[in-house]
């Protein structure tokens, strides 16, 4: 196969803009989820191609309880101009935290004011080009379930601190539960695992409502509403489910076959449904629920979260149980909803762990969102160790001293390890991917069997070089760097390339 090369001095020439405002090239396009278990399950546009997403997590609109450790604000504010600034860095998916508290306020009334937002902000990303994922967010079931003022609790325990998540109405614990937590392990909670027993049994709450059947319509009023934003592209049904055990993950697994009949009885277009295993994965890195939902826009979910607590290297082992775990639930695509570690590491000596958590992305073809974008002094993560008079550390790409809370500008070191080059939509099945530390992307694949897609890339650099074979390419400015447009060669075979490097 002939080798065309193209070198580029520049990218000059910008691609017509969509209505939104981005680059035709960089439009949201409507997602679907292909299993396969030979070689691996993929998420596909609505032009056969193959789109990795990357990106980052934000909770700007999460319901945090409200921490008497501190006064700081818990959220972050997000808007266009960090939309422009993950355009800048490469970045196409925001795994958008949402909670359920703040979406149904009492029984069966949904908050219409907080559903608008969600859906501006999801608008906000379509117009640079970035895919939003809802997350059903929650930590330890939710804000009510803090220990009370002056609760004592036995020796090698805490009082547990307040989460996000359920509301109050549908938090069925008795009064009398201990809030007490082992350490700082907040799952451990009697009053937690309480109101998770109440959820898997469906336990009827107001009105003589079963708290699960609660939740499933409140996701389905959602689905109708803020599924029909182009740039919403999937919903990850519920946040590290507390299923502990085989029983209840029995139940998770049957909880998630209602919440799929509920996604999809909405009508309109179909979107990916994230299912994540319990909890306990993000610690362990393996134990998906039996009996998963197969077929066509399901997507399995874990969080690789593999050394980035206790400053191990992150290895292949948990990206290859992820894979293996998949093709067991019907050949699924696996996107890690969560990811990171202490930003300091990203200025670590050689590939950090950023950087090598990225690379096995690639190698595995995996999707991923970074936790998280921008994060508060005030967000309960931090309550623990205001509690015992230690300084946090605010995780995310904005430097925030917690002796104030303000920002200090970009963490340079990790910034420059999330921006790479990557593959946003391959013609067909894209077969491998990589980013070296020289600058150079690469990646190969096979054909678009439906036609009419093009190849499209990102590369940080506004000088590069451009080496194909079976594409025929072109290269458009994006945020301060280049996209590169390749539609396929007719008569080109079944196989292309691509090779960016900066010039």
């Amino acid at each position: 196969m002939r080798l065309a090369v193209v070198a580029v001095l520049a990218a000059t020439a910008a691609a017509p803009a969509t209505a939104a405002g981005a680059p035709a090239p960089l439009a949201v396009r409507p997602l679907h989820a292909e299993p396969g278990v030979a070689p691996r399950g993929r998420i596909v546009d609505d032009r056969g191609r193959e789109v990795l997403l990357r990106g980052v997590n934000v909770n700007a609109l999460v319901e945090y309880w409200p921490s008497p450790f501190s006064t700081f604000p818990r959220t972050v504010p997000v808007g266009r101009a960090d939309a422009v600034r993950m355009g800048r860095m490469g970045l196409n998916a925001v795994r958008l935290a949402i909670s359920w508290s703040r979406v149904e306020p009492s029984p069966g009334r949904y908050d219409a004011t907080y559903l608008r937002r969600i859906a501006a902000l999801a608008r906000t990303f379509e117009r640079e080009g970035i895919a939003t994922i809802v997350d059903l967010h929650q930590d330890a079931w939710g804000p009510t379930l803090a220990a009370p003022p002056g609760t004592a609790c036995p020796a090698g325990s805490n009082p547990a601190l307040g989460w996000d998540g359920a509301p109050g109405w549908a938090t069925l614990v008795a009064s009398a539960t201990s809030r007490c937590t082992a350490g700082e392990l907040r799952e451990s909670s009697p009053a937690v695992l309480e109101a998770w027993s109440a959820f898997w049994a469906d336990r009827p709450g107001r009105g003589g409502v079963g708290v699960q059947s609660r939740y499933v319509a409140m996701l389905r009023h959602l689905a109708r509403v803020v599924g029909r934003e182009r740039g919403v592209v999937g919903f990850d049904v519920l946040n590290e489910p507390g299923a502990i055990g085989q029983t209840q993950n029995a139940a998770l697994a049957a909880f998630y076959v209602r919440a799929m009949r509920a996604l999809r009885a909405v009508g309109g277009p179909r979107r990916l449904a994230l299912l994540e295993p319990s909890v306990l994965w993000s610690a362990t890195g393996s134990g998906p629920p039996p009996r998963l939902p197969a077929g066509r826009d399901v997507v399995y979910a874990p969080h690789i979260y593999t050394g980035g607590f206790d400053d191990r290297a992150i290895t292949r082992d948990a990206f290859a149980t992820a894979r293996s775990e998949a093709r067991g639930l019907g050949g699924a695509p696996v996107l890690t909803g969560e990811w990171g570690a202490d930003p300091d590491r990203a200025a670590a000596p050689g590939r950090s762990y950023f950087t090598r958590h990225q690379d096995l992305q690639d190698a595995f073809g995996i999707g991923a969102t970074l936790w998280t974008w921008a994060e508060s002094c005030g967000d309960p993560h931090k309550a623990a160790d205001f509690r015992a008079q230690r300084l946090p550390e605010v995780w995310g790409v904005f430097d925030v001293r917690c002796t104030d809370n303000r920002r200090r500008g970009l963490r340079a070191a990790l910034v420059a390890d999330l921006t790479r080059g990557r593959v946003r939509a391959a013609p067909g099945r894209l077969d491998t991917t990589a980013w070296s530390a020289a600058g150079v992307l690469r990646a190969a694949g096979g054909p678009n069997r439906r036609g009419g897609g093009a190849l499209v890339a990102w590369h940080p650099a506004r000088r590069v070089r451009v080496e194909v074979a079976g594409l025929a390419p072109r290269v458009v400015p994006w945020r301060g760097g280049s996209l590169i447009v390749a539609a396929p060669r007719a008569g080109a075979g079944r196989r292309w390339s691509l090779t960016v490097r900066r010039r």
